[in-house]
Order: C-alpha cells, then sequence, then structure tokens
C-alpha cells in the first residue's frame, strides 16, 4: 500500500459560498472571498467592480422626453419635405412647358 496523504478540505468546503448566479440560472458554487459575499470571478477580488463616482453609467439623455419629441419633429419635418418634393416631380411630369 501506498503513504497516501489524506487532504485536509474541510475548511474548504465549509467556507461561504458565492451568492451570484450563473448563466444557467444555478447559483455560484466557488468560495467567497473572505469577508466579503462574491467569490473572486464575481466582484469579490480587491479592485473588481465599477469604479467610484463611475462614469460609465452616465446617462446619455437620448431617450428623454425632449429628445424624443425632437427627433419626431425632425421625422416630420423630413417626411413633410419628402411629400413635397415627389408633388413637384410629378407636377413637372404632368407640365412639360416648365
Amino acid at each position: 500500500m501506498s503513504a497516501g496523504h489524506t487532504r485536509n478540505t474541510r475548511a474548504m468546503a465549509a467556507s461561504p459560498r458565492c451568492g451570484a448566479g450563473t448563466r444557467e440560472g444555478h447559483a455560484c458554487r466557488a468560495p467567497a472571498m473572505r469577508g466579503k459575499l462574491r467569490c473572486r470571478m464575481h466582484g469579490g477580488a480587491p479592485g473588481s467592480g465599477a469604479p467610484w463616482a463611475n462614469r460609465n453609467a452616465q446617462k446619455h439623455g437620448a431617450f428623454t422626453l425632449e429628445r424624443i419629441a425632437e427627433r419626431r419633429a425632425i421625422r416630420e419635418l423630413l417626411d413633410d419635405a419628402e411629400k413635397l418634393l415627389r408633388e413637384m416631380a410629378a407636377d413637372s411630369q404632368r407640365d412639360p412647358t416648365g
């Protein structure tokens, strides 16, 4: 028989687990970082997560009521211009003298 040594994994098995959900809808089974609720892959590691005063999360304002109304007004102007051009083209085809 070999003189193998058994690995003591009780502390790792008893450690709290990450509470993050996976893409399959299951809970992450990795151990949480010390003093954290998440594992190193789900934001428990130092330096992970969004920076303070996250400038990436600033709103661009493209979907405010004012911007939506502005786009609608521009679309109406473009539609009116297209309609006018079609009418002018039809008139010029009817009246060949110009």
